[in-house]
């Protein structure tokens, strides 16, 4: 049987090229996210500034706590920090009295006006050599790296520029001043960012900092490598597995719809004897030839995705420019066996009915489909609503975005799955409902509501496709427009004044929290318990729910840099989607962060490029199912002219047929988007109503109903081309 599929393949290619593409599409997905995913796992950072240091002491950059794993057991854990922790500079002089070390350089590091400041007294780190002018030898001297446009004597701010170095780093602008004005602007009195020691020796054990070398510096240098391969480990996993499920599911509706397409001749192979495990064989061999090559192709094709998907990310400064892609086996491999243990499950399950049949049975059927579902596909439809509704249940409590995200998306294709297991049914109703208003339509419209009526399987296979992508559109964009809103409306509220704002995160355990701290008291941040009090701690009623305190507890967090402190609650405000998790004291904080004031990450530009594959995925696919549908209706439309209908006719008809299941998938795509939305919308703001563009989702609905006339009026043409009696006869 297998010699018989690869003959099969040969003489169907056309019927086949529709599961390749969908199959191709699927690998290429699967082989970028998993690329991410090891990138976040195994993923190395260079270091630029510390490359002539072997060995560099700075702080431990991970909060950590040990977990009793029961028997006697335990297990440290450990979370990244958001800001840098700053050590002793007591510590250069313990360095220098270690046997073995020749020298031991202090190194303060801050932001300064875009670049990144340092003390002259820590240029020979890298080494940076001055090129032209003098190295600095007063508070408002400054040097510049090779980068820089200025020269010595031009002014940059409110210092003169005295001199350029040789070099310049690849990633970071640097500007050296002069050793105390650089510890006077890095405001971190008594404390430097890292030392460097000449050369590496094995040192003594270190109560407030950590000795690194090699690929060790790196992380250390660049504080959201760290962040950023924990961002993409989940990114990474949570995009591969809804790629993963939305390839499953185009896949098994794509060998569906060949297989409807085929009864004819595989119900003759069972009237000529083949047995049904000769049957299933054969479209199990064609599944595997399709799905090896789409397969080893498409994740060659997911190479260059991820590539793309890293350049994006760095323009985004979702991850440093030096974490380069991890390129491996693995993610290849994953995405082949994916693919092709994905089509052969989908062609053998699509084709178990009529392999199991009699073969008079399958003549019949294949003559004339009946509707009717098997009890089993029923039974597995109503598992996988009440699936849906069980995980909307689920979202509609959780009010932490890292914890919805996933769910929000599983949510939307459960609903997805359960709509494709019992498409026909809904198919039949909807065609029931439109039936009346389209033999309204004359000639066509009566063909296409006959049309409709009697293959309401097929219809089903083409409705599906369109509502995952309208689903999964209204989904992802309406998702971030619903937060993004709700906190906008929030800060509006809130905002009294015009104020400095610091941000970051803290760990409350190992847990992460986004925390803030305003200079003047001029936010109303909703208080729905207790009082404000300047010098302490507000909270948020979600994360007053989730650390489950009051006002007047104590709460006990690590601040970004390592600071452990343990602050008094003095009220639970409810804004917290503009204010964020915690409200901290401004000049506790001010000591303690170092990032960018008002600084925000790209999260939803991030999810919209992540996402934006899935979507591409989706529109991919339904297109794919409607060429199909259509260009394996030649014989039905090559009938249709024999007995008088006209080309005009033949292709109004399709068209109404198109508008219909558009209208189909509409519904159906909006409903999953909505009641997914309001669960989403009614966890994470309170309220179960979405905020949803009406112009964009207008947009969605054209582009779906653009795209498949198009699918569907383009092959139509071709096929109406060739002479009514030769279609006939080429497809008997």
């Amino acid at each position: 049987m297998m010699s018989f599929a690869l003959k099969s393949l040969r003489h169907r290619k056309a019927a086949f090229a529709g599961a390749f593409l969908a199959l191709f599409c699927a690998a290429a997905l699967v082989c970028a996210c998993g690329m991410l995913l090891e990138t976040g796992l195994r993923g190395k950072v260079a270091t630029e500034r510390w490359a002539g240091t072997p060995l560099v002491v700075a702080g431990d950059q991970f909060v950590r706590e040990t977990v009793d794993k029961g028997d006697g057991e335990t297990k440290e854990k450990a979370k990244p920090l958001a800001d840098r922790r700053w050590i002793p500079a007591a510590l250069v002089a313990r360095l220098e009295r270690v046997p073995g070390v020749d020298k031991v350089i202090a190194e303060v590091t801050f932001p300064f006006r875009g670049a990144v400041g340092h003390g002259w007294e820590s240029a020979a780190l890298t080494p940076f050599t001055i090129a032209r002018g003098q190295a600095p030898s007063g508070p408002k001297e400054i040097v510049v790296d090779a980068r820089s446009a200025l020269a010595p004597g031009e002014r940059l701010g409110a210092y003169t520029v005295v001199g350029v170095t040789a070099q310049a780093l690849p990633s970071q602008d640097t500007v050296f001043f002069d050793t105390a004005e650089a510890r006077r602007l890095a405001g971190h009195e008594g404390k430097v960012s890292a030392i460097g020691v000449f050369p590496a020796v094995r040192l003594p054990a270190m109560k407030d900092a950590l000795a690194y070398t090699g690929d060790e510096r790196g992380p250390v240098e660049f504080l959201n490598a760290e962040q950023a391969r924990v961002k993409l480990v989940s990114l990474g996993g949570a995009l591969g597995g809804t790629s993963l499920l939305v390839a499953i599911l185009v896949v098994v509706g794509t060998f569906a719809l060949s297989i409807q397409q085929r009864q004819r001749e595989l119900a003759l192979l069972r009237a000529v004897a083949a047995t049904p495990k000769q049957v299933r064989t054969l479209i199990g061999g064609e599944a595997l030839m399709v799905s090896a090559v789409a397969g080893a192709l498409g994740a060659l094709a997911g190479v260059g995705l991820g590539f793309w998907l890293r350049a994006q990310f760095v323009r985004l400064g979702a991850m440093p420019d030096n974490l380069h892609l991890v390129v491996s086996p693995f993610p290849i491999a994953a995405a082949l066996l994916a693919t092709v243990a994905a089509a052969w499950a989908a062609a053998r399950l699509s084709a178990r009915r009529t392999a199991r049949i009699r073969p008079v049975e399958a003549l019949g059927e294949a003559a004339r489909p009946t509707a009717r579902l098997p009890w089993i596909r029923i039974a597995l439809g109503l598992v996988m609503l009440a699936g849906a509704v069980t995980l909307t249940a689920v979202l509609s409590g959780l009010s932490v975005e890292a914890a919805s995200s996933p769910v929000t998306m599983l949510t939307a294709l459960t609903w997805v799955f359960a709509l494709s297991v019992l498409g026909p049914l809904v198919a039949r109703a909807a065609v029931a409902v439109l039936d009346v208003p389209l033999r309204l339509g004359r000639t066509s419209g009566y063909l296409a509501a006959r049309s409709l009526r009697a293959n309401t399987r097929r219809l089903a296979s083409v409705v599906v496709p369109m509502a995952l992508m309208i689903a999964m559109t209204c989904t992802i964009l309406f998702v971030q427009t619903t937060m993004q809103n709700a906190a906008q409306a929030q800060a509006e509220a809130g905002t009294k004044a015009p104020t400095e704002i610091l941000r970051t995160s803290v760990r409350v355990g190992l847990e992460k929290y986004s925390a803030q701290a305003a200079q003047r008291p001029t936010l109303d941040l909703g208080v729905v318990a207790g009082g404000l009090d300047p010098a302490k701690l507000a909270v948020s009623a979600t994360a007053a729910e989730r650390l489950r305190v009051r006002p007047g507890d104590e709460v006990t967090m690590t601040l970004g840099d390592g600071t452990p402190v343990t602050l008094t609650v003095s009220a639970v405000y409810s804004r917290g989607l503009a204010f964020g998790d915690l409200h901290l004291p401004y000049p506790l904080l001010k000591q303690h962060v170092e990032q960018q004031i008002g600084a925000q990450p790209a999260n939803a530009e991030v999810n919209y490029v992540a996402m934006g594959l899935i979507i591409a995925f989706t529109m991919i696919a339904m297109v794919n199912t409607l060429a199909m549908s259509t260009s394996e209706r030649s014989r039905e439309l090559a009938l249709l002219r024999l007995v008088g209908t006209t080309r005009r006719q033949v292709l109004r008809m399709l068209k109404i047929e198109t508008l219909a299941a558009v209208l189909i998938a509409a519904v159906a795509g909006t409903a999953i988007a909505l009641i997914t939305l309001s669960a989403f919308s009614l966890g994470m703001t309170g309220s179960a109503v979405p905020s949803i563009a009406p112009v964009t989702y207008a947009c969605v609905i054209a582009a779906a109903a653009v795209l498949a006339l198009a699918a569907t009026v383009v092959p139509a043409r071709l096929v109406l081309r060739r002479r009514p009696s030769d279609a006939v006869a080429s497809r008997e």
